[in-house]
């Protein structure tokens, strides 16, 4: 009998007969955007869940980095990660800055602050580094060596959504910290995003700009843009968090049994463990190293193969895209980044995948570990 694929990511989605009463209220008060009432309770639930201050909703992730640049008025040079998706690179210059990439930690798959401070120079306007795959950074490191040179930090945490360390809240660290709901992440509300911030002149001046610059009708104290995410989403999003805790659930036994099924095979790494006191469980990176039979591509086809669709995240390294390979980087061989860059996979995880496809997947891999 066919075996049906196993993918590497599906949308989570609360049942469909949950989302329809959100739908009629949405019917019935004609109210489709702008800062309707969903959009309110969504910003308002989000922070009491993710315990912080303000939650600033945008249309996607990459226009909620746009504006956590913008809204801090800089010029010159962003500190960023070359480990990343590409969006982290696009938005610094998009935002009519420079990247600078620093190499990442040989397990963290995160910025190495011990090259951060060899990186800033006197255009150096911030610092942007990602909690990889859900992992906090470094975070004190970062902060003790922006404070020092009066550099404002932007996290990307794209992959960090609801990840808890012994310091509370990751996404209270920063000046700034961004998130996505992306289909992918383990938080959807379809597409859309949002910044954390810590104060309310800052939200003030966030929501100017993810709404053209208005203040009322007849004042536009910032040029800003249309970033507002609609109540569609909104609602959605109110009904997401209500299943958020048995998806986490899911994904936390599904992390398990792939480490119980691959810790002990020769040649293979559990990249980037999660450290942090409530992980989110957002990836399940593995690194193939020189002791295992077949390199990195060769699994990642022989997987495909048979069905099991992984996925190579990071590769290339932003750094190799034509549009970058100018930037600045420290060291300029980045070797850290590119070892993961060749030799990390990310397995299939989300709430819907089957105990058993993950045993299968793992006795595949175990079954190659075999010498040829």
């Amino acid at each position: 009998m066919d075996r049906k694929p196993i993918l590497v990511t599906k949308p989570a989605l609360a049942p469909l007969e949950e989302f329809l009463p959100y739908l009629e209220e949405i019917w019935e008060t004609r109210w489709l955007t702008n800062s309707g009432p969903f959009h309110q309770k969504l910003e308002a639930a989000l922070a009491e869940y993710l315990n912080v201050k303000h939650v600033v909703l945008c249309n996607n992730g990459t226009s909620a980095l746009l504006l956590a640049l913008r809204v801090l008025g800089l010029q010159g040079e962003v500190i960023t990660t070359p480990y990343s998706f590409i969006a982290t690179g696009h938005a610094i210059i998009w935002a009519g800055l420079e990247p600078v990439f620093v190499d990442i930690g040989a397990d963290s798959c995160n910025l190495n602050p011990e090259h951060l401070e060899a990186a800033i120079t006197e255009r150096t306007a911030a610092i942007m580094p990602v909690h990889c795959y859900g992992n906090p950074c470094e975070t004190e490191a970062i902060g003790r060596i922006a404070k020092k040179h009066g550099i404002p930090v932007v996290y990307d945490a794209a992959h960090a959504f609801g990840v808890v360390t012994e310091s509370g809240s990751l996404l209270n660290e920063g000046d700034l910290s961004v998130v996505s709901f992306h289909a992918t992440k383990v938080f959807n509300t379809f597409e859309g995003g949002a910044i954390i911030c810590h104060d309310d002149a800052m939200r003030k001046k966030l929501e100017y700009l993810r709404n053209f610059g208005f203040e009322d009708e007849t004042h536009i104290p910032e040029i800003g843009v249309n970033a507002k995410l609609n109540e569609f989403q909104s609602a959605l999003g109110l009904l997401q968090l209500q299943h958020l805790e048995e998806w986490l659930t899911k994904r936390a036994e599904l992390s398990r049994l792939y480490s119980e099924g691959l810790n002990d095979v020769v040649g293979l790494q559990c990249g980037a463990k999660p450290w942090a006191k409530k992980p989110n469980y957002a990836y399940f990176p593995i690194m193939i190293n020189e002791e295992y039979p077949y390199s990195r591509d060769e699994v990642v086809d022989m997987l495909r193969a048979r069905e099991v669709h992984v996925r190579r995240y990071f590769y290339p390294l932003i750094t190799d895209f034509p549009l970058y390979r100018n930037a600045r980087c420290v060291p300029a061989s980045l070797p850290n980044a590119r070892r993961s860059a060749d030799s990390v996979i990310c397995l299939p995880i989300y709430p819907d995948l089957l105990a058993e496809d993950v045993r299968r997947t793992c006795e595949y891999l175990r079954c190659w570990a075999v010498p040829k």
